[in-house]
């Protein structure tokens, strides 16, 4: 199983200090949080793409290419990548860019993006974020995987005799995880397809993220690529640990209290009852989390959210080093414990969709088994030609 933490790139005030860091040090302290992670044994590194104050993120393959250059393990992806804002061709060409620089240890995931006003900044419009989602994967997944591409659509101009360059590393396109807290077309996609699902859940209930994977799951299946139970699911996570639960309160508290996004909102103590957040002991957060594959079944990879709210980097770098040194390996062997022979441990990765050979199904436009009527009304905007 993969764990990881992941950075929306927020540049907040620390309450406690009153200070706010400059978009210099935010961007370094990211860069340090990354380097800690491969560090203390952590899988994956991601960071969010964001075009507006207050977030430094605007050019994820930049940050990431410069990570890959100092670590050697890691794996890198994005929190999300804007599918909608984004031309599809110019994400094609950056991370397949991306993947010969890291040697392949890059995958996607694809998010529809909720700032309305960034929308316009890239020519288009909030209200077709959904068909905007759909028609420019599925472009995006042309692109990656035909030599020539020739392709009208309704967001963008034609392609005509289009090749991108370079292609993917060793042929074979990067996985891709579908992002969403609540559109049941994004998790219907991302089945269609056989993508992974991420369900980043940090601010829902668990009946409402054991819903959203549930579906998911159930599709995964109706299209042919494997159970249910083996369809491959990310979930989010978010902590604060101490020795003690009345000390990590003590220290997390004025920055819960005065967060931009949930502060002056619920308490500490309602919040973490209705959402992932874990606020105590290393063992009370183990026991959180490892209750999770009750409710959505056995998955694949945990990705925390460490350095919100203006905390320092000094405090971010602690709780990396304990979630790597004491909650990580203690949470590995006991899901992989528990987790059926069938079901896999992992998603793909670069090495393993390079063994499935030639005619893996990942390197199909389409690879959904389902009867033709089915395939026309899926939704998937997807072309017979493009198979």
């Amino acid at each position: 199983m993969q764990f990881g933490i992941f950075s929306v790139g927020d540049v907040t005030t620390d309450p406690t200090t009153d200070t706010t860091p400059s978009e210099a040090q935010r961007i370094r302290s990211m860069t340090r949080y990354a380097l800690k992670a491969e560090e203390v044994g952590l899988d994956v590194f991601a960071t969010g793409e964001h075009h507006n104050p207050p977030f430094v993120p605007s050019s994820p393959t930049t940050h990431l290419a410069y990570l890959a250059a100092q670590t050697n393990r890691l794996t890198f992806s994005t929190a999300t990548t804007l599918i909608t804002t984004n031309d599809p061709v110019k994400i094609a060409e950056d991370y397949s860019f991306l993947q010969h620089l890291s040697g392949g240890r890059i995958d996607l995931t694809m998010g529809r993006g909720n700032t309305g006003p960034v929308y316009p900044w890239f020519g288009q419009d909030i209200r077709n974020g959904i068909p905007l989602a759909i028609e420019n994967y599925h472009l995006l997944r042309r692109l990656w995987r035909e030599p020539v591409v020739n392709w009208s659509g309704k967001f963008r101009t034609p392609l005509n005799n289009f090749t991108l360059a370079p292609a993917p590393l060793d042929g074979v396109p990067p996985f891709v995880w579908q992002g969403s807290i609540r559109s049941t077309e994004i998790a219907e996609q991302a089945a269609y397809y056989g993508d992974g699902f991420f369900h980043n859940n940090i601010f829902w209930n668990i009946e409402h993220t054991a819903a959203m994977v549930g579906l998911y799951r159930r599709r995964f299946e109706h299209y042919g690529h494997g159970t249910a139970d083996q369809a491959i699911v990310g979930l989010g996570g978010q902590f604060f640990a101490a020795d003690t639960e009345a000390e990590a309160k003590r220290i997390f508290r004025p920055y819960f209290d005065d967060a931009p996004v949930y502060g002056h909102g619920p308490s500490l103590e309602d919040f973490s009852r209705a959402t992932p957040l874990t606020v105590g002991t290393t063992e009370q957060i183990i026991e959180r989390y490892l209750g999770y594959a009750d409710d959505v079944g056995d998955f694949q990879r945990l990705m925390f959210i460490v350095d919100h709210a203006g905390l320092p980097e000094s405090i971010v770098l602690e709780q990396i080093e304990i979630l790597g040194r004491e909650i990580v390996p203690v949470l590995r062997a006991e899901f992989e414990r528990r987790r059926p022979a069938h079901v896999p441990s992992d998603p793909p990765t670069h090495a393993s969709l390079v063994a499935e050979g030639p005619d893996s199904p990942h390197r199909k436009v389409i690879n959904a088994v389902v009867p033709e009527a089915q395939d026309e009304a899926a939704g998937s905007g997807a072309s017979r030609t493009s198979r």
